[in-house]
């Protein structure tokens, strides 16, 4: 596992965020035993710009990915519905299947053993 810093991170200059994201793009197109990676999307928030992009960035590449919406306590099941219910919404326009979806907190451990049961199944059929 390798966690990579958030490509879309504010408080970069511009100059720093492009230099991230090609190093971003770099290691995750030369990794060839990359069997999955977690794109992290906090679950607060209405579908972003740039998560979106990046995801279809990562299927336009064939790279498989699954999408983790963290802090699934911090909000209501009904905005938590409602924002996860965006994001497939608006990738079932492009796309025809959607990846993985897992919905975590990191306080309350919601998402975590399906989180490592897909770990599992990856690395079994390997």
């Amino acid at each position: 596992l390798v966690d990579l810093p958030g490509y879309g991170y504010a408080r970069r200059g511009k100059e720093n965020r492009e230099k991230l994201r090609e190093i971003i793009e770099d290691y995750v197109l030369e990794r060839t035993a990359m069997t999955s990676l977690f794109v992290l999307v906090d679950s607060r928030h209405k579908p972003q710009a740039i998560d979106l992009e990046f995801m279809e960035w990562l299927g336009e590449n064939g790279v498989p990915f699954s999408i983790v919406f963290t802090k699934g306590d911090k909000q209501g099941t009904g905005r938590l519905s409602m924002n996860v219910g965006q994001y497939k919404t608006e990738m079932l326009k492009t796309w025809d299947e959607l990846p993985p979806i897992f919905v975590t907190s990191a306080e309350t451990a919601v998402g975590k053993e399906d989180i490592l049961k897909y770990i599992d199944k990856v690395n079994k059929s390997l």
